[in-house]
């Protein structure tokens, strides 16, 4: 009874005061695309600094493995949002034309595709044209792999012969010469070679943006249900990402610190070196500097949507307007975050 009257007494002191109960976290589940490397830092270290929880959420943030199993998870309703390939993200709308729950992009981060073509200068490969006939290899959920047919089609590749592995083979079967070429994220593959004692002079790459493949890379997804709910747990969660996003690119190095929290055993040398070039790559591109971080060109969007519906051969056209929902993003000025060239 005591108890009970000193909890009531302190209540209403605290009322007197002007001085509110303080507001829950909205609880969120974020997954990544791959494990705990450099690029997780974008969201990793504005968790760390306790950037979402200023900002009203508690994000539990879980490592993945392959933007495909991300659409799904968030679909499912396992996770509220995700970091995912945009062109998985259509195919997954266009061959699930009835699922209620289809997760939408809401910001861009790689405003170009990572995926590359790489091989070992040894071979002989020096430009696309020379992949005609050759050996790739490539996980069949590869994104580079799915994508390939538009990379041949800009560059005049006639037919290759497809190797298909488990991720950790991948740059071991190119070095031991079991493949002429594999396709894969740059700032996975090349540094993966080098870790193979592969030199970085030794290796030909040839990244699609630069052989006339403009597709998107990864971006945030949200699930519909947490969009119409909670939109301004949404809103939230992207101004604090930006606000995270702007501090990992000054100064990559430090925010290293932050994934190796949650990893111990990372090399932090060699993942500080994957966080920038993703950044390089990926993230500060002339093309993310043109259309403003974390936005889309809707005439560019609506070209991925054409090719990956033909590439991909989707039970259904991929529809631009449903993928894509850029009204939770943060002012022009807050999403100012690009270092300069």
């Amino acid at each position: 009874m005591q108890k009970r009257l000193f909890l009531h007494t302190v209540l209403a002191l605290s009322a007197c005061a002007g001085l509110a109960p303080a507001q829950a976290a909205t609880p969120l589940k974020f997954q990544l695309d791959w494990r705990f490397e450099g690029p997780a830092a974008f969201f990793l270290q504005p968790a760390a600094k306790g950037y979402f929880r200023e900002a009203g959420l508690d994000v539990a943030i879980d490592a993945g493995s392959g933007s495909g199993g991300v659409v799904q998870r968030v679909a499912s309703g396992a996770y509220d949002m995700g970091f995912a390939d945009l062109a998985a993200l259509m195919e997954f709308q266009a061959n699930n034309p009835d699922v209620p729950n289809q997760p939408v992009a809401v910001m861009m981060v790689y405003n170009n595709t990572p995926a590359s073509v790489m091989a070992l200068k040894k071979s002989g490969i020096a430009r696309p044209a020379d992949l005609t006939g050759k050996k790739l290899g490539a996980p069949v959920f590869d994104a580079g792999r799915r994508g390939f047919a538009l990379f041949a089609k800009a560059n005049q590749v006639g037919s290759v012969q497809w190797t298909a592995m488990d991720p950790p083979l991948r740059e071991t079967m190119l070095v031991r010469g079991d493949v002429d070429a594999i396709t894969g994220f740059t700032f996975t593959s090349l540094l993966n070679l080098e870790a193979r004692g592969v030199k970085a002079a030794d290796i030909t790459v040839m990244p699609f943006a630069d052989y006339g493949v403009k597709l998107y890379g990864n971006a945030i997804i949200a699930s519909p249900r947490l969009i119409k709910e909670n939109p301004a747990a949404v809103k939230a969660f992207l101004q604090a990402f930006t606000r995270g996003a702007r501090e990992v690119m000054a100064d990559p190095g430090a925010a290293i610190a932050y994934v190796k929290e949650r990893d111990g055993i990372v090399n932090t040398q060699l993942e500080t070196r994957r966080l920038q070039l993703a950044i390089a790559t990926v993230v500060n591109t002339p093309d993310a500097r043109a259309e403003g971080f974390g936005q889309i060109a809707p005439t560019r969007l609506a070209l991925m949507a054409s090719q990956v519906s033909d590439v991909y051969g989707t039970k259904t056209r991929v529809k631009p307007e449903a993928v894509w929902n850029g009204s939770f993003l943060p002012t022009a000025a807050e999403r100012h975050v690009l270092p300069s060239k």
